[in-house]
């Protein structure tokens, strides 16, 4: 009977101990400092977003890369998380490369297996997972590339790295203690560029002529996508549905001559140039027209055009310029250098020496565009 009353309060106390924890374990949730803090990284290459989410455990004057304690070696017992705490994720809002192997969109849990100075990168379709605890290599990884760690300056704390920018390629770093474990992440630039400006149009910027016209300009600018390119600007131009949002401006006229140019149009150049010549714009949008009518060796109709602006603006210093600059082209020296001294007269002083250089070289019959 004793023995029977003993077990009771035995089974009575370990009930009240675990509800105890329980209650207390619920009201753990101060905000409080970690010993390995949370690092969230966010940056863009082109237009894909790039985000890194970690753990960032301290160096503390530990071997880490020889310490199996703290990096599991060749997967022995089990993938490396990469940080502390959760496994480490890495998110792609486009479809990527990484080193030259093909990876699609979305977020993933992200572990390493080291062997000596070789790093096997795991990228897991499973992201939420605690550690590398439970990561089933065979079934949970949608991609593995094989990378080589260089040496660097020690760091405290690990920490990601985005290295050696390029337009669509960066190198993305593990650093940690001496080493630094890199790997490039490269993208379709174009593709992803103009998918998304595809989306973006069809939102709020449906309605801005300037989206149109910035869209059509890149791929102006990246030589991709022109004849879609060209239907984007001439809605910048038109607008859309019964006219909505028209805004026929020289700075979408020039767009579209330059794409005309560029796909070889020249009838339809011309009649673009012509819309260009009856349309009025700003200095700055006379002065860019006018710049790429010179470029096409179009000195009459860039000087008429740079008349026009002239008669708005009189005293605008870069519209004189170019007016002699076209006389000057146009076999008129004396009245390009009364314009260009003109024009000096109402340089601010930063563009002085320019002026100077273009007027020496007009009076000795050698300038160049």
């Amino acid at each position: 009977m004793k023995v029977r009353n003993l077990t009771l309060i035995i089974l009575f106390l370990t009930t009240i101990n675990h509800l105890q924890a329980q209650r207390a374990n619920a009201f753990h949730t101060l905000n409080l400092p970690s010993a390995s803090p949370q690092v969230r990284e966010m940056q863009k290459l082109g237009v894909t977003e790039i985000e890194i989410d970690y753990h960032s455990p301290a160096h503390r004057n530990r071997d880490v890369w020889n310490n199996q304690s703290v990096i599991p070696q060749n997967g022995n017992p089990f993938p490396w998380r990469a940080g502390a705490n959760m496994n480490t994720t890495i998110s792609f809002s486009t479809d990527v490369m990484i080193e030259g192997q093909s990876l699609k969109a979305g977020k993933y849990g992200f572990h390493i297996i080291p062997n000596g100075n070789s790093f096997d990168l795991l990228f897991a379709h499973n992201n939420d997972l605690w550690g590398s605890y439970y990561l089933d290599v065979d079934k949970d990884v949608t991609l593995r590339v094989n990378v080589t760690g260089v040496d660097t300056e020690n760091q405290e704390r690990l920490t990601y790295r985005f290295l050696d920018r390029k337009e669509d390629s960066l190198i993305i770093g593990l650093e940690w203690a001496d080493k630094r474990i890199p790997f490039t992440v490269s993208v379709d630039l174009n593709e992803t560029v103009v998918a998304s400006l595809r989306s973006e149009l069809r939102g709020l910027n449906t309605y801005r002529w300037q989206a149109w016209n910035d869209a059509a300009n890149w791929c102006l600018q990246h030589n991709t996508n022109l004849e879609e390119a060209l239907q984007w600007v001439e809605r910048s131009i038109s607008g859309g549905v019964n006219g909505f949002g028209a805004n026929k401006n020289l700075t979408n006229l020039m767009t579209k001559a330059n794409i005309q140019k560029k796909l070889g149009l020249a009838e339809a150049l011309d009649s673009t140039i012509s819309e260009a010549m009856n349309t009025i714009g700003t200095p700055a949008d006379v002065n860019y027209f006018g710049i790429f009518l010179m470029r096409d060796q179009e000195f009459q109709k860039a000087q008429v055009l740079t008349q026009k602006g002239l008669d708005q603006n009189p005293e605008t210093w870069y519209l004189q310029l170019n007016h002699g600059i076209c006389s000057y082209f146009l076999g008129k020296k004396k009245q390009a250098i009364a314009m260009l001294n003109r024009a000096k007269e109402n340089t601010p002083e930063a563009y002085k020496s320019y002026v100077d250089r273009v007027l020496n070289e007009v009076r000795n019959g050698t300038y160049k565009l």
